[in-house]
């Protein structure tokens, strides 16, 4: 299933819902590190994520807790839980592909994340969730975290950003999604639009 040529140790930076890049990334490698020494950067793909809505494209961000300053240890950020923002993503996750081929499939997979966990630190609570994303799109990969600050054979901390083009161009074409009829075709959201529209045929996208 998973015989695309292998592009050798990627590095990356945590992600909420990450985008289709960011696993298409990781299925090409041969091995997979998540940054755990950087700083955390705001407007970037470590808490936020892009959906596809009746209304177009939608981002979804985490809200976060920056109690001593601007420099802080991306392990060490801490998600604002008093603000409901897991019933607000997913109100909008449910309302954005509950028309989806395959969301009743994967929808109990994913509200314990919005329902009945809170955990602290917004690393932990992305890496859990890319963990399970992982599993769902039938990625066989095991994800480590780096030692240490340093550079790596192929480093995508800042390649995948929502404001920088696709590092990968687009290249895989595209797939079905509900609202495409209304605005086009969007590519490189969240890996949930391609989960939900794809299901089992995730990985072959990829």
């Amino acid at each position: 299933m998973n015989s695309k040529s292998n592009t050798g140790e990627i590095v990356l930076s945590t992600a909420y819902l990450p985008p289709i890049d960011y696993f298409s990334s990781i299925l090409s490698s041969s091995k997979c590190c998540i940054e755990q020494f950087e700083n955390y950067q705001k407007q970037s793909y470590r808490s936020r994520c892009h959906i596809y809505s009746a209304n177009g494209l939608l981002s979804l961000v985490i809200p976060v807790l920056r109690d001593n300053g601007h420099s802080v240890p991306v392990r060490e950020v801490k998600i604002d839980y008093s603000r409901k923002w897991q019933q607000q993503h997913w109100m909008a996750i449910v309302s954005a592909y509950r028309m989806s081929p395959f969301f009743e499939y994967y929808q109990d997979d994913f509200e314990p994340f919005y329902k009945s966990q809170e955990i602290e630190h917004l690393f932990d609570f992305n890496l859990k969730l890319t963990t399970m994303l992982l599993n769902l799109a039938g990625i066989n990969r095991e994800i480590s975290l780096t030692g240490s600050y340093e550079n790596h054979e192929v480093d995508l901390r800042e390649a995948i950003h929502p404001k920088r083009p696709s590092p990968l161009q687009n290249k895989n074409g595209q797939y079905h999604q509900v609202f495409a009829h209304k605005y086009g075709f969007i590519a490189n959201l969240s890996i949930i639009d391609l989960l939900f529209n794809e299901g089992p045929d995730t990985v072959s996208y990829l």
